[in-house]
Order: C-alpha cells, then sequence, then structure tokens
C-alpha cells in the first residue's frame, strides 16, 4: 500500500500539499514558541552600574525574610528602612562614608525617567564630566546625556536650577546630580551608604543588625532595579508560555481538521479500492502511509521555518521593551524535538478516525454522483463533544462555587476557551446545516437561483462548510474571549472605583515623590474642603503557614475615609479602624471582624492588629486599610476632598490647584484611573492573536483552495446547466461568505459563553458591571476572513474554469 499511497501524493498534490503547508507552519510556530521559551529560562550575571567603582555599599534592610517549615520566605520591602544613625557613626570610624539617595526628577524638556542622585556618588558609577564643572550651589546641577547644555536653566518640578556640567551617559540611567546638602533637602532619607573601609571591618561594625553589606557583583543589589532580569525572564516566561500554548491548540486544532477534511474528500477513490478488493486494513494503512510521509516532510519543514523565524520574535520583543537588550535565541534541540514529534503525532492523530471512516467505506461508494454528506457527524464525536461541552460546564459551575476569583485569573480566561472551541468544532456538523439555513435564509429568498444554491450547497456539504468554517471559529472565539476578558475585567474595575468614590474631588502630586507635609496642611486648610490625605503602602500576611503574601494598603485616618471613600463593607465599619487595627478582604485567611491578625508593615515591623472591618473581595483590587502610624516611610500620594454642606465647588477647586497638585472631578477621576491591561499581557494578547490569525488564514485560504479544487466537476456542471462564468462565481463567492459568516457565529458563541461565566464570576464577587465584546476587533477579524475565503476560493475556481465545461464535466478525479 505504500506504492499506492506514493502514486496518490502526487496525483492529488493539491489536497496533500494543502496538507503539508497546515503542518510545517503549525510545527514552524511550536518551534518558534519552544525556542523562545527555553531562551527565557535563564539570565546571564548582571554586573555592577551605579557602584561598579565602589569599594564597599551598606544597604539597609530591603527584604523581609520569615522563616516557615518549608524554608525560609522572602518579599521585597515597599518601604526599604534606613541605615541606622549609630551605625553610620560607627562606620565613619573606619572610613569615608558616602550617603547615597535617589529621588524622581521632572524636567519640563527633559527625559521623562530622570533621577537625583547627590554629586559624591558620582564617581562610584563612575561618570566623567564631559563640560563643564561640578554643582557647587543648591540651584546648580549636573546631567547625563546630551538633553541639556552647560549653562542653560531648566524647570524641574523641584525648583528652576542651570546646569553647570554634563556627562557621558553610561545606558542604565538617566541622572541629574546636586550637591550633596540640596540631595539631603530633596531626599532626607537615605538606604544605603558608600564606605571606604576593609569588608571585614564593615561586616564587624554592621553585625546583627540586618543590614547588607555588598562587594564584587553582589553591588548590582544596590541598583535601582536588581531584579529586573529575573522580572523580565518571568514576563517573558508568562508571554512564551501563553503564547506557546495558545498557539499549540490552535496548530493542532487547525492541522487536525485539514487532515481529516482530506481524507474525507476521497470517498469514492476509497470505495474503488475496496470494488478492486482492498480490504478496509489495507485502505487504513494506506492513509496511514500518506499521512507519515507528509508528516515527516512537512515537520521537517517546518523545524526549518522555525529556526528562521525565532531570531525575528526575539528582536521584535526586545524592540518591544519587553525583554532587556541582551535577549538572544539560544543553542537548544528539545524545542526541534518538541515541534518534529508533535508535528507527525498530530498528523497520525488526525487521520485516525478519518481513516476509520475510509476502511468502513463500501464499494458502492465508487458509484455516487451526489456529494451530499449522509454521515458527518460519528457517534464518538457526538460523544467526545458533548463530554467536553459538559465537562466546560461543569468546571464553570465548580469554579463559580468554590472560588469565583480564579475565573478572573490570566491564566484561566485563556485556557477555558480552548475547551469550548473543541467542543463546539466537534459538534459543528450538527449546528452547520441548521445554522447555514438560517443564515442563508434571507439570500435564498432574492430573486434567481444563486442564494437557493449557495444555501443548498454548504449545507449539503457539511464536512467542507465545518472544515472552513473551523479556522475561522477559533480566530475568532480567540479574539472575542481573550480581549472581551481584559476589557471585561477593565470596565468592572472601573465600576468599582466610581462606586467607591465619594469625595468631589481627588488631587494628586505632580511628580513621583508625594505630598509633603506643609503641601497636606495647605490643603486642610482649604474653606469649605473635607480632606483625607492617603498614602500607598503594604502589609505581609503568612497564610497557611508557608505563603508569605503582599497585599497592596492604603494608610488614612479613619474620620476623613469614611467621608470621602465608600469601601464595600461586608462586616465592620470604617469608623472603627485605629492605630491597633486593619481593613482587610474576604480573600484574607482570616477575615471575620474582631479577629487578630499578625502582619509585617511596610518597613518590615511585625505587628499583630485587630480586624475592624471587613470588604468584599471584588476584582481582588481592594487590598487593606491602615492608618499612617502602621505605614512608617509611606508618604501622602492622593489626597481625597470632599464638600462641606454649602461649599462652593469652584472656589474649593481653585483654592486646591493654589495649594498644588492636580486637580481632578470626580469624572474626572475616575476617567484618568480607568485600568488599562497591562503592557505585557496587551503585547502577548497581540502576539497569540496576531499568530493566530495569519496562522489560521493562511490556513483557511490552504483550506478554500482544497475545497474548491475539489469541485470542479460541480461548477462545470453549473455550466453545462446554462449557468455564466460571472453566476457561477458569484455563486463560489456567497458560499464562502456564508461559511465565513457560520464560523464568525459559532466563534461569537464561544466567547459569549466565556465572558457570561466571567460576568457570573463578578456577580458572586459583588461586583456588577456590563460584558464588554471587542466588536471592533472581532469585526475586523471576520472581514480579514471574509476577504481571504472570497480571494482563495473564486481564484481557483476562475483558473479551472479557463478550460471547456465538457472537459471539466468529464475529467476524472
Amino acid at each position: 500500500m505504500l506504492s499506492v499511497a506514493l502514486r496518490t501524493l502526487r496525483t492529488r498534490w493539491v489536497t496533500f500539499v494543502g496538507s503539508f503547508v497546515a503542518l510545517s507552519l503549525g510545527v514552524a510556530l511550536l518551534a518558534v514558541m519552544g525556542l523562545a521559551l527555553a531562551s527565557s529560562l535563564d539570565a546571564p550575571e548582571r554586573q555592577p552600574e551605579r557602584f561598579a567603582a565602589a569599594p564597599v555599599v551598606v544597604q539597609g534592610q530591603d527584604t523581609l525574610s520569615v522563616p516557615t517549615p518549608i524554608g525560609d520566605r522572602t518579599q521585597r520591602l515597599v518601604h526599604p528602612r534606613a541605615v541606622p544613625g549609630a551605625t553610620v557613626d560607627r562606620l565613619r570610624e573606619l572610613g569615608t562614608v558616602v550617603a547615597d539617595r535617589s529621588f524622581a526628577v521632572r524636567a519640563a524638556k527633559g527625559p521623562g525617567d530622570l533621577v537625583g542622585h547627590p554629586w559624591s556618588t558620582a564617581a562610584f558609577a563612575p561618570y566623567a564630566i564631559d563640560a563643564g564643572r561640578a554643582p557647587r550651589a543648591a540651584d546648580e546641577v549636573v546631567v547625563t546625556g546630551d538633553w541639556a547644555r552647560p549653562g542653560q536653566r531648566v524647570e524641574t518640578d523641584r525648583g528652576t536650577v542651570t546646569v553647570v556640567g554634563t556627562l557621558a551617559s553610561r545606558g542604565f540611567e538617566n541622572a541629574v546630580f546636586y550637591t550633596d546638602a540640596r540631595a539631603a533637602e530633596l531626599s532626607p532619607k537615605s538606604t544605603r551608604l558608600v564606605v571606604r573601609a576593609e569588608a571585614a571591618q564593615v561586616r564587624a561594625a554592621v553585625r546583627g543588625q540586618g543590614l547588607q553589606v555588598l562587594t564584587g557583583t553582589d553591588r548590582r543589589l544596590a541598583d535601582a532595579d536588581p531584579d529586573r532580569d529575573s522580572e523580565a525572564l518571568t514576563a517573558m516566561n508568562a508571554l512564551f508560555g501563553t503564547a506557546g500554548g495558545v498557539t499549540a491548540f490552535v496548530s493542532v486544532f487547525v492541522v487536525a481538521s485539514t487532515f481529516a477534511f482530506a481524507v474525507a474528500q476521497r470517498r469514492r477513490e476509497f470505495g474503488l479500492l475496496r470494488t478492486a478488493g482492498a480490504t478496509p486494513g489495507q485502505v487504513r494503512r494506506m492513509v496511514f502511509a500518506e499521512a507519515l510521509v507528509v508528516g515527516v516532510t512537512a515537520s521537517a519543514a517546518g523545524c526549518v521555518l522555525g529556526a528562521y523565524g525565532a531570531p525575528k520574535l526575539a528582536a521584535r520583543v526586545v524592540d518591544g521593551g519587553l525583554a532587556p537588550a541582551w535577549f538572544t535565541i539560544g543553542d537548544f534541540t528539545w524545542p526541534y524535538h518538541m515541534a518534529f514529534w508533535t508535528g507527525l503525532l498530530v498528523a497520525l492523530l488526525g487521520v485516525i478516525a478519518a481513516s476509520w471512516r475510509a476502511g468502513r467505506t463500501g464499494p458502492t461508494q465508487a458509484l455516487r454522483e451526489a456529494s451530499v454528506d449522509t454521515e458527518a457527524m460519528t457517534w464518538g464525536r457526538r460523544l467526545f463533544g458533548a463530554g467536553l461541552l459538559l465537562t466546560a460546564a461543569v468546571t464553570l459551575g465548580l469554579a463559580l462555587f468554590s472560588d469565583p476569583g480564579e475565573l478572573l485569573h490570566r491564566k484561566t480566561y485563556v485556557s477555558r476557551p480552548m475547551l469550548l472551541i473543541t467542543a463546539i468544532a466537534l459538534l459543528a456538523p450538527v449546528l452547520v446545516r441548521p445554522l447555514t439555513r438560517l443564515v442563508a435564509w434571507l439570500p435564498a429568498q432574492l430573486p434567481g437561483a444563486g442564494g437557493m444554491l449557495v444555501r443548498e450547497n454548504a449545507a449539503a456539504g457539511i464536512r467542507r462548510t465545518a472544515a472552513v468554517a473551523a479556522p475561522v471559529l477559533v480566530t475568532v472565539a480567540l479574539a472575542g474571549s481573550l480581549l472581551g476578558a481584559t476589557a471585561t475585567l477593565n470596565e468592572a474595575r472601573a465600576t468599582e472605583t466610581r462606586e467607591q468614590t465619594v469625595a468631589s474631588f481627588v488631587v494628586t502630586p505632580a511628580g513621583d515623590a508625594g505630598f509633603d507635609a506643609a503641601t497636606v496642611k495647605r490643603f486642610e486648610a482649604v474653606e469649605g474642603a473635607e480632606v483625607s490625605a492617603t498614602s500607598s503602602s503594604a502589609v505581609y500576611v503568612l497564610e497557611d503557614g508557608v505563603a508569605l503574601i503582599r497585599s497592596e494598603a492604603r494608610a488614612a485616618a479613619a474620620g476623613p475615609l469614611a467621608r470621602t471613600v465608600r469601601l464595600p463593607l461586608a462586616a465592620g465599619k470604617v469608623s472603627d479602624l485605629d492605630d491597633d487595627s486593619i481593613i482587610v478582604d474576604e480573600e484574607w485567611e482570616k477575615h471575620t471582624v474582631g479577629q487578630r491578625v499578625d502582619v509585617w508593615l511596610g518597613d518590615g515591623t511585625r505587628k499583630s492588629l485587630r480586624i475592624a472591618a471587613v470588604m468584599t473581595t471584588g476584582t481582588g483590587n481592594n487590598g487593606a486599610y491602615v492608618t499612617p502610624a502602621n505605614a512608617p516611610g509611606a508618604s501622602v500620594d492622593r489626597v481625597d476632598v470632599a464638600l462641606a454642606e454649602g461649599a462652593d465647588p469652584a472656589a474649593v477647586a481653585a483654592a486646591l490647584a493654589k495649594a498644588g497638585g492636580h486637580v481632578f472631578t470626580k469624572d474626572q477621576w475616575v476617567r484618568a484611573s480607568y485600568p488599562e491591561t497591562d503592557r505585557t499581557t496587551r503585547y502577548g494578547f497581540v502576539l497569540v492573536l496576531g499568530i493566530a490569525l495569519l496562522y489560521t488564514g493562511i490556513s483557511l485560504a490552504n483550506t478554500m483552495v482544497m475545497a474548491t479544487s475539489d469541485r470542479v466537476r460541480d461548477l462545470a456542471v453549473l455550466r453545462l446547466a446554462g449557468a455564466t462564468r460571472c453566476q457561477v462565481l458569484r455563486m463560489v463567492a456567497g458560499e464562502a461568505l456564508m461559511v465565513v459568516a457560520v464560523g464568525g457565529v459559532l466563534g461569537l458563541l464561544v466567547a459569549a459563553l466565556n465572558l457570561a461565566g466571567m460576568w457570573s464570576a463578578l456577580g458572586l464577587l459583588s461586583v456588577w458591571s456590563p460584558v464588554e465584546l471587542p466588536w471592533a476587533e472581532l469585526g475586523a477579524t471576520v472581514g480579514a476572513c471574509a476577504v481571504l475565503a472570497v480571494v482563495f476560493s473564486v481564484a481557483p475556481a476562475g483558473l479551472a474554469m479557463r478550460r471547456r465545461a465538457v472537459e471539466l464535466a468529464g475529467m476524472r478525479e
């Protein structure tokens, strides 16, 4: 049968080229994602940057470490501790001590990420003056880069300064250096020191105080963001893991569908073989041999394409800022093995059911002239599809009953659509015929036979219609589910902000440093304003004895907080908040009013606090509330202002603006704080959907060519019956559009079911907001599929009909 299989490959090359293209592209995508994922597992050791020339760096406690039965659990402190003054005095006895400070600076025409430092620390990078001199007065600065020149006056949020010198940029920061005295005024707290002394002596001087003594490559831990490489790797792992999972699903789905359709097209051929004496086993072995030949060659070609495409992807994520500049594709072999064997396995699995049906083909099938699919849906397919649909429903019900918040996590709303897509695709032959008649009802009522032929052809060729609709289904379902999930979550969070904001005005600082005490007092002195000043902080809690959880917290006085914010309380009162208590949400392990919970504050201080009130979980952003006494080191970064009775809103707004900061009305604040999908997630979804659209687009074009080429005799019969060439092409285009519409409706059904589950979860979490469907993106996706379907069905039909209709009608299959 192998020789027969090879001859069949040569004769039916259009069908097998279609299967080859689908499989090779699928393997290429798997190889690309596998190589990218493997390359993101390890990062090169980063060298010190700001303190590369510093002898010894002493850093205050910036990490919380809690012992547990399974080892120490650590979290980065939101408010690192300063080095104690007594310790600084002891270090000065060992050698010169230079205090380092870092603070944000905003300049009218400067880079957006300017950071200020004292001039004495410039030598530790080391920086060298390109032009000018060192700063000597409080209003003099030296800057890195070429955005300013010596003698230039620059307006900043720290006052107007004169640039007296410039430094060559070292690439890791845009720095502004002040005199040491001025830097100490702008940032009084210093969390790290440079000591010119022996490291052993320094360690002896600070022993037992929880301070870090950094030398050698460990000095990188004193840089601004020492964990950025590991964080970037984590983000890339999530990105490539998500993209790889979705890509694997899409490629397996499309390849299996394409191979099954390719086998289903050949019923008459199998019937002829059975008539010639071939046994069912021989027919099945022939089909498997064909799949093996195509699978091996296409998988090998896909690996070659993957080796070419992976570096392109790496360059894109680096250019997009999602990966560090050092990220490149490494020398790995396992992704190629994974992609190759997965492709071959999918090719063989894709023809199992089809080959079984092929073996059961009776000799009389060779005598059939009609191409109506009478048994497009086997009982096995019905049971498997119904089982997946039931599994999706049961898992959704269990999640809603036990932990509705789980449905809001990215890994959940990315993976759940795949289950429903597979279930709907398996049940598609049951849905296609009634859906086709529904979609084509109006065109069938139009004058002429064109609309009726479109409807009947699509309804008769269920396998063909389902195979062509499959790529559209998966693309529309993924676009609607993923983009709709993020849009629905964002709208839910905006709803929470809208419902919780009672204040008439919200004031935020112009820079990142927060409001100082004098500015807050000016706000409080505004006539007719009831002010609640709050700070961003965090608390840490050990749950289940092994998990150290960080929870975002806001620090505020209870009285003003109750007048300006409407917290979603499930129990307790905001007014009960004091220095010995905390407000938590229902997600905490302990969430009963009156219970005491052990927490670590933002600076690592351990404290036992009484639960004063409990909030509903919501979308997970409610966090916790403490008083300012339990947020040491936190600066005021938001001021909510309610109007006293009879106060003039315009006058209050003008007075607040004069006191300092940006003043927002309630509506402006809700719009300004409207949540946006984080950059990594957004880029990941663009990557996933872009790949899915590209792949399914090619597969759609591929399947259309296969389907149209198989109908040349049918089109010729229409010509012989009196239809003009234009009428036949219009009918082919109409069928393509209708099949895309069927796939789009099925994809929209999957997206709607997924988003309905998320909406139910939000309701159970006490957040009632509308479901958001990305209509523009869905319209663009369906439109692109429609264009591809029309072009790649009309083009081969038009080329085929250049021959005489009599010749086409009599040609062999």
